[in-house]
This record gives structure tokens, sequence and C-alpha cells, in this order.
């Protein structure tokens, strides 16, 4: 079990990734802060050995997204949620500055398996050989996702969006 000291140092440095990391899938900050708890208290609880804060940094982040799978797969999620869903987008997306807002909307849209590679790819600057890793499939998938997600924020957006 880790110390007090450990968790609070791990919360400072990666509470703002696992928070994102969790809209990114759960689209809702009461769920997100439910998982960011899970994640911590995990963190906490088991004391596996990191050769390095990115390593850590990737534990952290595959923990949370295997939070949230779980999250998704819950009878909570499945029966109550989606007629929430599109209310808490909406919430979610009032917060955050106009110019950025469409971006995000049209991120959010995504189907989760382009979502997350433009996730960790364009916010957390990982490699596509970095998420690869973190989320277990081959560096050619994250490639074709990536290229794909890339062609479908491009068609959403209009050919002339630059930022």
């Amino acid at each position: 079990m880790r110390s007090e000291k450990e968790v609070t140092h791990a919360i400072q440095l990666y509470g703002d990734t696992v928070r994102r990391v969790c809209m990114v899938y759960l689209k809702n900050p009461t769920d997100t802060e439910d998982i960011f708890q899970n994640v911590f208290i995990k963190y906490a609880t088991r004391s596996p050995q990191f050769e390095s804060l990115e390593h850590e940094k990737a534990w952290i982040i595959r923990v949370t997204i295997n939070e949230c799978k779980d999250f998704l797969k819950s009878f909570y999620k499945r029966n109550i949620f989606p007629t929430r869903q599109s209310v808490l987008i909406n919430q979610q997306t009032a917060t955050v500055p106009t110019e950025h807002r469409e971006v995000l909307e049209a991120v959010l849209a995504l189907s989760k398996k382009y979502r997350e590679i433009i996730y960790l790819f364009y916010y957390e600057e990982y490699t596509a050989v970095e998420i690869a890793e973190i989320l277990n499939k081959n560096v050619n998938t994250v490639y074709t996702r990536l290229t794909r997600g890339r062609d479908l924020l491009k068609a959403a957006l209009g050919d002339d969006y630059h930022e």
C-alpha cells in the first residue's frame, strides 16, 4: 500500500489526465469523478514498481481506460444513462471556450475506437507506438485509426477548418 504523500503526489501529477480520459469515454462529469476515485484507490492499494514516470503515467491511463470500459458495460450505464447523455454532453461543452467547442463536439461524436486514439495522440502527446502499448493494439491499427479519425474530423468540421 502506498503512503498518503505518494497518492497525493500522483493525484497532482495525473489527476487532470485521468479526468480528461474519463470525459472522453464517459462524457459525464459525475461519472468521471467516480472513476477518478476508483483509479486512485487502485493506485493506493496496489504497489506495482514503475520503471519511470512515463511507465507510471501509462499504468494510470490504462487503469483509467479499463475502469471506464467496465463502467460502460455496467447495468447502470446500459439501462439508466442513455436518457441523460445528451443533457450532460451539452453541459460539458458549454464550459469549453467557444473557439474549441466545435472541435470538442466533433471529437466526442467519434466512435470510441477513434476518439481514444485521437485523444491520446493530440492531448496526451503519445506516439503511435506508445498508444499501441497502452491500448494493447497493433501499431498499424493505431496508425489506421488515427488517419481515419482525422478524416472523420475533417469531414465533420469542413475542409477550411484550421486550428
